[in-house]
C-alpha cells in the first residue's frame, strides 16, 4: 500500500541517484557518492535549508550582445528603454538556467521551476526582459520562502503576469476577466468535473467576475517622462515578505468600489469593497479576502499536492495513490497554510518515493518519469562535468561564448526543437507534461522532438552545432578525459577495462542497473576492429588500445577517443538514459 512513512535506511547508489535527479537539475559522480551514505532525511537536510534562503538574488545576467557598456547590466529598470526589448528575456532564462545547473545539488531551483509551473506566463509576451527578471527572481525567492498562498498574493503584482494576462487592462467600467480566471481555473483550485455551462464543482462563472471586480486597477506600471517606473516591494503595501523586487500598483480610481458576492461555491462570502478612491490599502485587503477564500477550499490544497506529485514523483495517480498520498499530503498542507516545502520533503523522504511500499514491479516510480529537456541538457553538462568560461564584463569574450551557447545553440535550438520553449509555454495551461492527460511526461517525446535530444551530445563532442549546422566554440566534451587520474569528477574507474567501463557509466547514468546483454552491447562500440574469438580476448583489444594511448601512442589516442565518442554517444541516446 502507498506509504507516507518516511524511509530510514541508507540511500546506497540507485536511491541517490533518484533522489538527485527529480530534486536538483544537476549531479556528479562525486555527490552521487556522498548522497548514497546518507539516510533519506540526512539528504534532504543538504537540499533544503534549514531556514529559509533569501540570498536569491544572484548576480545579474548579462546581455551579451549589448552594444553600449552603460546597457549591458540590462535589467537595471531605471535606465533608457535600449537594451530591454523583449529578445534579451532569452539571457535571463539562460542566467536562470547557468544557476542552476552550475549550483551544488539543490532542491531551490527545481522548486522555482515548479512555481513557474504553477503560474505561468511566457517570457515572449509579457513585455520587456526585466519584466520577467522579476518574475524569475520571485518565484525563486518563493522557492526558497515556500508559501504559495503568499506568492499567489505577491503574483497579482508582478509586472510579468500583469501583462500577460492582460489584467493591467482591467478596469471598473470594462472589466477584463483573463487573469481572474486562470487564477481560478489553471493557478489555484483548477476547474473541476463541469456540472453546467457555468458551474465547474470549484468554482462558477459567478465567481471569475466577482474576482475580476477584486481585481480591477491593479497595474503594470507608471510612466513619467517616457520611462518605467516603479516601487520596490518592502512588505509595507501589503504586510507580507519582503522581496525587495520590483512590483506593479493600484489605480484606485480604476478599482471598482463595489461588494463582490460570490457563489455557492464559496459560502456566497461576499468581499466588501474599499472605501473610496484614495483606499489603496482597502483594495490589497480586497486582493488578500479573496486569495484567502480560495485557499480555503481543499480543492485548492488538494490541486497543489496532485502537482507537485506529477512533478516529482509520477504521472500516474490512482484511487490508492490519491487516498493514502495526496489526501494526507493536502491535509497538511492545507494545516500548514500552505507552506509547500514540508510537503515536499515529506514526499521526497517516503517508503513511496523510493519504491518501498511495494513489490509491483510494473509501477515503479524509479525510472517512471521521462526527462524534460531541461533536465536531459542539465544532466548531460553536469555529469561529464562540462567547463563553462565564468562570464565577466562587455569585451570579455566568454561573453559571446554565453551568446552562442546558451542562447543559438541551448535557447533557439535543442529547447525548442524538443518541445520545450524555456519559461515560454506555448498556452497559459503550461506545459503538456505537466497537466495533459493521459500522456503528461510522455508529451516529451514525439518523432518531431527526438532529433533536438539525440543531436545534443553529439554537438558537444564534436564541439559543433549540429542543428544549425554552424560551427562555433562550444563546452566540449572530451571522453579521454572520463578514465584520466587528474579528473576530479573521474567516471571511470578501470577504463583498461570494456566491461567496467560500460558498467561505471551506466552506474551514473541509467537509473537501474543493466543487464549482461545491454552491456554486451554497449560494449562493442569499444571493440570495433577486434577480431572475432572469444569474450576474453575480444576485451583484450580494448585493453591493449588504451594502454597504448596511456603510454603516448598518438594512433591509438585516436582510435580510443573515436570509440569512446561512439559509446558515450549511443548511451548518452539511449531509452535509459532518457527517464529517471
Amino acid at each position: 500500500m502507498a506509504s507516507l512513512l518516511p524511509s530510514t535506511s541508507v540511500l546506497g547508489l540507485r536511491k541517490a541517484k533518484h533522489l538527485l535527479r527529480r530534486a536538483s537539475f544537476s549531479y556528479s559522480k562525486k555527490q552521487i557518492d556522498e548522497f548514497a551514505l546518507l539516510t533519506p532525511t540526512e539528504a534532504l537536510d543538504k537540499l533544503i535549508p534549514a531556514t529559509p534562503d533569501y540570498s536569491y538574488i544572484l548576480r545579474k545576467p548579462y546581455d551579451p550582445r549589448g552594444n553600449d557598456p552603460s546597457n549591458i547590466d540590462f535589467t537595471e529598470l531605471d535606465r533608457p528603454n535600449t537594451n530591454n526589448n523583449i529578445p534579451r528575456t532569452g539571457y535571463v532564462a539562460g542566467w536562470w538556467w547557468y544557476n542552476a545547473m552550475k549550483s551544488s545539488p539543490s532542491l531551490k531551483y527545481k522548486i522555482s521551476f515548479f512555481l513557474h509551473t504553477c503560474f505561468t506566463v511566457g517570457k515572449e509576451t509579457i513585455g520587456k526582459a526585466p519584466f520577467f527578471f522579476d518574475h524569475v527572481r520571485l518565484l525563486d525567492f518563493y522557492a526558497s520562502n515556500g508559501n504559495v498562498k503568499n506568492l499567489a498574493k505577491k503574483i497579482s503584482f508582478d509586472v510579468a503576469m500583469l501583462n500577460y494576462l492582460d489584467n493591467s487592462d482591467n478596469q471598473k467600467d470594462s472589466p477584463n476577466e483573463n487573469y481572474a480566471r486562470e487564477f481560478l481555473e489553471l493557478f489555484t483550485i483548477l476547474k473541476g468535473e463541469q456540472v453546467s455551462d457555468t458551474d465547474y464543482t470549484t468554482f462558477t462563472e459567478i465567481d471569475v467576475q466577482q474576482a475580476a471586480r477584486v481585481l480591477t486597477g491593479f497595474r503594470r506600471q507608471k510612466i513619467t517622462d517616457g520611462k518605467d517606473r516603479f516601487e520596490i516591494d518592502n512588505g509595507s503595501h501589503d504586510g507580507l515578505e519582503n522581496t525587495g523586487i520590483f512590483r506593479g500598483y493600484v489605480n484606485t480610481f480604476q478599482h471598482d468600489l463595489g461588494n463582490k458576492t460570490f457563489s455557492h461555491r464559496f459560502g456566497n462570502k461576499t468581499i466588501v469593497g474599499a472605501t473610496d478612491n484614495e483606499d489603496t490599502e482597502g483594495a490589497i485587503r480586497e486582493l488578500h479576502e479573496f486569495v484567502d477564500m480560495v485557499f480555503f477550499q481543499q480543492a485548492t490544497a488538494k490541486s497543489y499536492c496532485r502537482k507537485l506529485y506529477r512533478y516529482f514523483v509520477k504521472s500516474n495517480i490512482t484511487d490508492e495513490i490519491e487516498d493514502h498520498i495526496i489526501n494526507p499530503l493536502a491535509t497538511d498542507l492545507y494545516e500548514g497554510d500552505y507552506n509547500i516545502l514540508p510537503i515536499i520533503k515529506k514526499l521526497l523522504i517516503s517508503q513511496h518515493f523510493y519504491d518501498e511500499d511495494d513489490t509491483n514491479a510494473s509501477d515503479e516510480i524509479i525510472g517512471g518519469l521521462i526527462k524534460s529537456p531541461l533536465q536531459l541538457v542539465s544532466e548531460v553538462c553536469s555529469v561529464f562535468n562540462l567547463e563553462f568560461p565564468t562570464l565577466g564584463n562587455l569585451g570579455n569574450p566568454k561573453l559571446e561564448f554565453y551568446h552562442e551557447f546558451f542562447f543559438r545553440f541551448l535557447h533557439n535550438r535543442i529547447f525548442t526543437l524538443s518541445g520545450f520553449d524555456i519559461f515560454n509555454p506555448e498556452s497559459v495551461a503550461g506545459y503538456p507534461a505537466y497537466f495533459q492527460p493521459p500522456a503528461y511526461d510522455k508529451n516529451w517525446f514525439s518523432s518531431n522532438t527526438l532529433v533536438a535530444r539525440y543531436a545534443l551530445i553529439r554537438s558537444l563532442i564534436e564541439g559543433v552545432n549540429l542543428i544549425a549546422g554552424s560551427k562555433f566554440e562550444l563546452p566540449v566534451l572530451d571522453t579521454l578525459v572520463l578514465g584520466s587520474d587528474d579528473n576530479e569528477n573521474k567516471l571511470l574507474t578501470d577504463p583498461s577495462n570494456p566491461n567496467a567501463v560500460v558498467f561505471d557509466l551506466a552506474n551514473v547514468l541509467y537509473p537501474e542497473s543493466i543487464s549482461e546483454d545491454r552491456k554486451n552491447y554497449f560494449k562493442e562500440f569499444l571493440l570495433v576492429g577486434a577480431q572475432d574469438g572469444g569474450a576474453t580476448e575480444r576485451d583484450t583489444y580494448w585493453t591493449i588500445n588504451w594502454n597504448d594511448y596511456i603510454s603516448g601512442d598518438t594512433r591509438a589516442q585516436e582510435a580510443v577517443k573515436s570509440r569512446l565518442d561512439a559509446l558515450v554517444i549511443a548511451m548518452v541516446n539511449a531509452a535509459e538514459f532518457q527517464i529517471m
